[in-house]
């Protein structure tokens, strides 16, 4: 039986405006540079860290 991989929807709902730079870049490398935006994404340690990073601008929703 194939594995399937885990996916989380993340969406933009702040501006990455006035914050860290580094909070802007890790926007950016989750897909995301506008309010609204929407981006499915594998679930890994690696992105749940950015998701964390900028939980504050983001919307996250988990998927199978």
């Amino acid at each position: 039986m194939p594995e399937t991989k885990k996916t989380v929807t993340v969406t933009q709902i702040a501006s990455g405006n006035g914050h860290k730079p580094g909070q802007q870049a890790t926007l950016i490398g989750l897909g995301l540079n506008k309010i609204g935006r929407t981006r499915v994404l594998t679930d890994n340690p690696s992105r749940r860290g950015m998701i964390r990073k900028v939980a504050h601008l983001i919307r996250v929703e988990e998927q199978a």
